[in-house]
């Protein structure tokens, strides 16, 4: 169920995998994706059991509608959850003990952040268009607002520089402003390398960084949009401050 799963200084950090769950090929086991295909059911009892192994209550994992762009919701203390209608957000951060934040991704990057004083958690979906975007500056920046001090970010599986290639035209665009991301598959194609761009711009804000990262398009044991196309599930990372 989860690829990874960590607890540092009473925070939470998870990765799903694809095994544990309620979906059946080809979308099995563990899709958190759309319904579409597969039906709501299966996805709803996957989330179900992620709640249930992350402590949280059955409405506890809190997710948005994910549009690639760099809006963070905020998780307010008295706000309802599930939130409805879901917020399009592409992160979220939040003060509260009670619920887990959930981010989706199939060969986006899912990037998992904590503050060192436990105070503030956050939780970016990060493709190339949201590292373009800058969706997890805007994350640290939403924490920051909340009283976050000293942020650890952990980065989770995606589709790596080696293996995510891209036209040349969009390398030399997306470098112009990112430029640690600029890549090459190990065919030598240009690609873009996301986690590298990403932790480009976390050191420029003073950030952590704990390297998680497998790539999902190497990896049958993760979901991957590139490598299976419109049946591929979605994974989540996931991050909740302890009680």
């Amino acid at each position: 169920m989860f690829g990874y799963d960590e607890v540092f200084d009473g925070v939470r950090f998870a990765f799903t995998d694809r095994f544990g769950g309620a979906s059946r090929p080809p979308y099995g086991e563990l899709n958190l994706g759309s319904p579409s295909g597969e039906g709501e059911e299966p996805i709803a009892e996957n989330y179900r059991r992620i709640a249930a192994e992350f402590g949280v209550g059955p409405d506890g994992v809190v997710r948005v509608s994910q549009v690639h762009g760099r809006d963070v919701h905020v998780v307010g203390p008295d706000d309802e959850v599930p939130v409805r209608p879901m917020p399009q957000a592409d992160a979220l951060v939040t003060t509260r003990t009670d619920v887990a934040l959930c981010v989706r991704a199939a060969d986006c990057l899912p990037v998992l952040l904590a503050d060192q004083g436990h105070r503030v958690v956050g939780a970016a979906h990060c493709g190339r268009r949201g590292m373009y975007a800058g969706v997890v500056p805007a994350t640290v920046a939403a924490m920051r607002e909340l009283g976050a001090g000293r942020i650890t970010a952990v980065l989770g599986p995606y589709a790596c520089g080696k293996c995510y290639e891209v036209p040349a035209e969009m390398r030399a665009e997306v470098a112009e402003r990112v430029p640690a991301s600029y890549a090459e598959t190990s065919w030598g194609t240009p690609s873009i390398d996301v986690a590298a761009g990403v932790v480009a711009q976390l050191a420029d804000l003073d950030c952590e960084v704990i390297d998680a990262t497998s790539c999902t398009i190497e990896s049958a044991d993760l979901y991957s949009y590139r490598r299976e196309g419109a049946v591929s599930g979605r994974m989540a990372g996931l991050v909740r401050l302890q009680p």
